[in-house]
C-alpha cells in the first residue's frame, strides 16, 4: 500500500530525484584532521540508503547528489552507489538546472531532499519538495512531505520506498533483488502455478 503523504499520480510522473547530501546522506557531522601529508575529511553515511538509491535507479530514475562544498568523501559515495551526477556546487540551483537541461527533465519532473536553507532554491522549483525529520524550520515549510527519519538516520531509504511504493513497484524491485542475490527462488510462471493448483 503507498503512503498517503505521496499521491501516486505525482511519483509516477518523476524522472529525477535529488539529494542534498549533508544533513541528507549524512546527519550533518564532519571529521576534519590532518595526515602528514594533506587535510583529511571523514563522512558518515547510512548503510541502508543505498539499497534505496540502487532501487530508484533500477526504477528508471535518474540520481543526482547534490552538495554546496566539495568533498572527496562525498564523491567516493557517489561512485561506490554509481549515482547519475554529483553536483558539488554553491548555490546549488544553476549547475542543477544545467542537468535538467541536458537530461531534457523538467522541474515538474523532479523530486528534492533537502535539510537546510541552501537547498530552498532547489525545492521550491521542483514538484516534489521533501524535508528531512531534522530539517530547519524553513524548509519543513517548503516540502510536500518531512520524512520521519532524520538525515544520515536512513531517511534517503525512507524517501526512496515512499516513492517506489507510490509507483507501485516496490515489492517487484525487491524480489528482482533477492532473486539476484540467490536468496529466493525465482517464482513459476503463473501457467506452470495454475496447473499445479488444478
Amino acid at each position: 500500500m503507498f503512503d498517503p503523504r505521496l499521491k501516486p499520480a505525482v511519483a509516477r510522473r518523476l524522472k529525477l530525484v535529488g539529494f542534498d547530501v549533508d544533513g541528507v546522506l549524512t546527519d550533518g557531522g564532519l571529521y576534519v584532521g590532518e595526515s602528514d601529508t594533506h587535510q583529511m575529511e571523514l563522512k558518515r553515511f547510512h548503510i541502508q540508503d543505498g539499497l534505496g538509491v540502487k532501487f530508484l535507479r533500477q526504477a528508471g530514475l535518474v540520481v543526482v547528489l547534490a552538495s554546496a562544498r566539495r568533498s572527496e568523501a562525498t564523491a567516493l559515495r557517489g561512485r561506490e552507489l554509481k549515482v547519475d551526477e554529483v553536483v558539488q556546487d554553491n548555490p546549488k540551483l544553476a549547475p542543477f538546472a544545467t542537468i535538467l537541461a541536458r537530461r531534457g527533465v523538467a522541474w515538474d519532473e523532479c523530486a528534492f531532499v533537502g535539510d537546510d536553507l541552501p537547498d530552498l532554491p532547489v525545492l521550491t522549483r521542483v514538484a516534489l519538495p521533501i524535508a528531512v525529520a531534522n530539517a530547519v524550520p524553513e524548509v519543513k515549510a517548503a516540502a510536500t512531505f518531512v520524512t520521519k527519519r532524520s538525515g544520515g538516520d536512513g531517511a534517503v531509504r525512507e524517501v526512496a520506498e515512499v516513492i517506489l511504493k507510490a509507483r507501485g513497484v516496490w515489492k517487484s524491485l525487491l524480489q528482482q533483488y533477492l532473486q539476484e542475490r540467490g536468496d529466493v527462488e525465482a517464482r513459476p510462471p503463473a501457467s506452470r502455478r495454475s496447473r499445479r493448483a488444478g
